[in-house]
């Protein structure tokens, strides 16, 4: 178990990008959130199996592909902060 702190640069935010985050995280044994930054990056931090959260990046980053220019990914030992996923306002 581990925790992806992973942010989206891009045209990434009103793009319904954070709703596409959620539907595939929630398919996986992940907690988090996904939110809009103020510089226009879209953040996702989760924790779970370190499988699950290289799908959901690499789903994320195939089904929003023309939208993200560039993909930052850092992993980190886990909070446990967190009893679902969700989207973060």
């Amino acid at each position: 178990m581990h925790r992806f702190e992973c942010h989206f640069s891009g045209r990434v935010q009103g793009v319904g990008f954070r709703y596409t985050v959620q539907n595939i995280a929630q398919r996986y044994n992940v907690h988090g959130y996904v939110k809009n930054l103020p510089d226009g990056r879209v953040e996702l931090i989760m924790e779970g199996p370190d499988k699950d959260m290289n799908e959901i990046v690499n789903t994320v980053s195939q089904k929003m592909n023309c939208f993200i220019k560039k993909v930052d990914l850092v992993d980190l030992p886990p909070t446990g902060e967190f009893e679902h996923f969700y989207i973060r306002h």
